[in-house]
């Protein structure tokens, strides 16, 4: 069922995606890995104790479910180019909640056999009526398929109010679709083996999807307060989308670029083979060096160069690196985003990143000492000769 609803989520990737009763948020979990353009993931649960039950996150470490939604140290090390919130709701399913309203997608994995029947009209006129979401997959026991689970007497868990027919399920979808502007597909997953194949579904789906003609309630993207629902949980992931991340990213690969093509260039310049070649950011050997073409009164070409005590990167050079030019699609756009951050030193023209040279400064180092130390022994000298003339006399 969580398969059926990742790979849905992979073809028609929603922005916004709703779960409601994410009991121990397993659903969540897993689509905060395969966000497929998922921005905003929603849970909703009436049972408070559902969403903070304790989880095993990996072996031999366990969490509380909705603390297994945080980040991972990877997302602060390579943030999403897309944001993501994730929110825990306590609600119920029965209630209109306004922060419910505008999402491309809402989930009820075996939730409807959780409901008195008289509750599922007010559940139908709460998602269908008052949410309207673009789509809804809600999937839901097949009585049909009860027969061939072994030892199962009566429902398949005990807190079910009923469990429905093929034909029960599509009569009650079909009428949703009438009264509230929907059209529905009917699938399921869970195939019964060999002969029985004619009971259906293990679990039986259906996808509905908004007419284009039905009316939306349409939510902006401004945050709102819940009025009905007790927020939980909410997390902010790093993403791009944030100036800062974004600045602290870019200027950690362009110091890292320019580093790596600086070590590669006075490598070259003392004649030594390096291991360590451009090639691996997506610069040939061989096109180290070239001159470039003028282009708007920057340096387009491939040329390191040294300024004084400084190795010059040109920006074009490092726009040869994938992860730079994933960043900035262009040289203008790389020199504003380095032209004011004090990581990163310019040259005049503010085509090329200024490295120090070590060794041009430790050699500069040398030569100092070496002449102080020569000025001491000159000054020192003409005592020890007067020495020699006055034992002459």
């Amino acid at each position: 069922r969580y398969q059926f609803v990742i790979e849905f989520v992979k073809t028609s990737r929603p922005r916004k995606v709703m779960d409601l009763g994410c009991g121990d948020c397993s659903l969540l979990r897993k689509l905060k890995f395969h966000r497929h353009g998922i921005e905003v993931l929603v849970g909703v649960d009436i049972d408070c104790a559902a969403i903070r039950h304790r989880v095993l996150v990996f072996p031999n470490f366990s969490s509380f479910s909705m603390h297994a939604l945080a980040p991972l140290s990877s997302d602060y090390l390579q943030p999403s180019p897309r944001p993501l919130t994730i929110e825990l709701y306590q609600g119920s399913v029965t209630e209109r909640e306004p922060c419910s309203q505008g999402f491309d997608l809402v989930t009820c994995v075996e939730l409807i056999e959780h409901l008195e029947l008289w509750e599922v009209d007010l559940f139908s006129d709460v998602v269908f009526g008052y949410m309207t979401p673009c789509t809804v997959i809600i999937s839901t026991p097949n009585a049909e398929f009860n027969p061939l689970l072994p030892g199962l007497r009566g429902f398949r868990n005990n807190d079910h109010k009923f469990e429905w027919t093929r034909t029960e399920f599509q009569t009650w979808a079909l009428g949703v679709c009438r009264k509230y502007g929907y059209s529905v597909e009917f699938t399921g997953v869970g195939e019964a083996p060999g002969q029985n194949r004619e009971v259906g579904f293990c679990s039986q789906i259906g996808v509905f999807r908004r007419n284009a003609n039905a009316l939306n309630a349409v939510m902006d993207d401004a945050q709102r307060e819940p009025t009905v629902y007790r927020l939980l949980y909410k997390m902010v992931y790093p993403s791009l989308c944030d100036n800062n991340i974004f600045q602290r990213i870019l200027v950690s690969e362009v110091l890292y670029m320019a580093e790596s093509l600086k070590k590669q260039w006075l490598v070259g310049k003392q004649g030594i083979q390096c291991e360590f070649t451009s090639c691996v950011h997506g610069l040939p050997l061989e096109e180290v060096g070239q001159v470039g073409e003028e282009d708007g009164g920057l340096a387009v070409g491939l040329v390191v160069y040294r300024h004084g005590s400084c190795v010059c990167v040109p920006l074009q050079c490092l726009l040869a690196s994938s992860r730079v030019q994933a960043l900035c699609r262009d040289v203008q756009h790389l020199q504003q985003a380095l032209v004011d951050d004090s990581r990163v030193q310019l040259n005049a023209e503010r085509n090329a990143v200024m490295l120090p040279d070590e060794n041009e400064t430790e050699e500069e180092d040398e030569v100092e000492k070496d002449e102080s130390e020569e000025g001491e022994f000159a000054r020192e000298r003409p005592m020890i000769d007067n020495a020699e003339e006055d034992w002459g006399d």
